[in-house]
């Protein structure tokens, strides 16, 4: 049984651009004028949708995939300008810095959060729209207002850091600490509602102009979260809040020794028994917040791999058998329509393709693994069926530039042989428009034909990742035509 419920329109298309990779004055992209701007762009060039990666508070590394927030906004993607319209700042509090080309996420933060700080300062939180923001968002916001203050006030990433009286709640001395700490929880909150406004104005905005947003959630939560210390029993950690065994995956295309990513396992008897509330919730909010929502390594709900927490990579693990069709069975009866996309990369066991299959919900397909194997491979174009959404590579994959660079000689002279009449690579973007697939995806320093030094992320690397930024003058009249060309309408 089928149970996809709102399909995702005919033959469209768009672009990946991460929020973050923007211009902007202040060192990294915001909710501001040039995300206006980028939706014009997507208008004016007859795309669909934007899709970006996940908004959440960024974690261990600057990756928005290890959040400590499930439901939170990063609050350096505020845009300064707008608050200063808005009589929370002056202009001249904003002075001009000079920021390197790629995001220095330290040089940001020093740079970014005293003004935001200066801007909750000076914000009421009488007004009507901040109560009902508050109210509405209470399962999550006044958890997550606490747990930041914590990890400030004790300058630290690690719940393990936090005194036993914060991390579970008790006695006078946590009540001391909630007192004597409520204008730096008052701070978290007010920013989150400072990020929602700017975002939801961004979205009507969207809207508006006929674009969608594809949003992106990480499966997992991070170890060190306001999630697993606000319900803990959500998932499987110790009384101290420790995981025994992590999330990760094998061996693979992109980490001989797999990848230990440290994420603690959901306690899926727990969930069952309670209808799956914490993920219906998590559903629900970000089904609010975009248009169509991608959940990263989908596959774990129809297994998943587990390690434990000692090891020093991801090769002793296991696999597990997810939830499957039961779980999404549960949701779409809570939720109703659902505008899915689903992250199936790597091995496919056949739960998984099963699971994909039975919710009907388009899966991916990426360019740059098309060209090797054998002629089943399900990446090559001839054998993209209507239901799915290409991509020439994902965020973890090389430019596409650069993943020809890089390639041996025989997928190089395929490539070179496909759409001559174009530049490498928007001749495989040319390619993945002319499939089958009903949704073309195409990130956005492909189009801009950057190399490998442009990438956004190498799996397994722990840092210099997620820095990218497109150049201040990329909307250029050449991007116009070239999208224009090639792309869908």
């Amino acid at each position: 049984m089928v149970l996809l419920k709102d399909k995702l329109p005919k033959r469209k298309s768009g672009i990946l651009m991460p929020l973050s990779s923007l211009p902007s004055n202040y060192g990294i992209g915001s909710l501001g004028i040039e995300a206006y701007k980028f939706i014009d762009f997507l208008c004016d060039t007859g795309q669909k949708y934007w899709q970006m990666l996940p908004l959440v508070p960024l974690g261990e590394g600057n990756s928005p995939y290890k959040s400590p927030s499930c439901f939170a906004g990063e609050i350096l993607y505020i845009d300064l300008d707008i608050l200063a319209s808005e009589g929370l700042l002056s202009l001249s509090e904003l002075p001009k810095c000079e920021f390197p080309t790629a995001i220095d996420f330290k040089m940001v933060r020093e740079f970014k959060i005293p003004l935001l700080k200066k801007a909750t300062e000076n914000f009421n939180t009488d007004s009507r729209d901040y109560r009902v923001f508050s109210e509405e968002n209470r399962d999550w916001l006044d958890d997550y207002a606490v747990f930041s203050t914590a990890m400030s006030v004790y300058n630290t990433e690690f719940l393990a850091d936090i005194p036993n009286f914060i991390k579970h709640r008790f006695g006078e001395d946590y009540e001391t600490f909630l007192r004597d700490n409520e204008d730096t929880i008052r701070f978290y909150k007010v920013a989150q509602y400072f990020f929602y406004a700017q975002y939801f104005e961004l979205k009507r905005y969207a809207e508006n102009k006929g674009v969608m947003i594809i949003g992106d959630i990480p499966f997992y939560v991070s170890p060190d979260s306001a999630d697993v210390w606000g319900e803990p029993e959500n998932f499987l950690v110790d009384k101290d809040l420790k995981p025994d065994i992590v999330a990760g995956v094998p061996p693979d295309y992109f980490s001989e020794t797999g990848q230990l990513w440290g994420n603690p396992i959901y306690n899926w008897d727990y969930l069952r028994e309670n209808g799956y509330d914490w993920w219906i919730k998590r559903l629900k909010h970000y089904l609010k917040v975009f248009d169509v929502l991608r959940i990263d390594h989908f596959r774990a709900f129809a297994d998943y791999y587990t390690i434990p927490a000692e090891s020093a990579d991801a090769r002793s693990g296991k696999w597990e058998q997810g939830e499957g069709i039961n779980f999404w069975q549960v949701a779409t009866g809570k939720i109703g329509g659902m505008r899915i996309i689903v992250e199936d990369l790597g091995a496919h066991s056949p739960l998984v393709k099963e699971l994909v299959k039975d919710t009907g919900f388009p899966n991916m397909r990426v360019l740059q693994f098309g060209f090797s194997g054998d002629s089943n491979n399900p990446h090559r174009p001839e054998n993209f069926d209507q239901n799915c959404v290409v991509y020439t590579g994902t965020h973890d994959n090389n430019t596409t530039l650069g993943y020809y660079n890089s390639t041996n000689p025989y997928e190089k002279e395929i490539i070179e042989k496909i759409n001559p009449q174009y530049k490498i690579p928007l001749n495989l973007i040319k390619l993945a428009m002319d499939s089958d697939a009903n949704t073309v995806i195409i990130p956005i320093y492909d189009y801009l034909m950057l190399d490998e030094n442009w990438r956004i992320n190498v799996p397994g690397k722990p840092t210099g990742n997620w820095t990218f930024r497109v150049p201040k003058d990329y909307l250029s009249e050449e991007l116009f035509e070239i999208v224009n060309s090639i792309a869908r309408k």
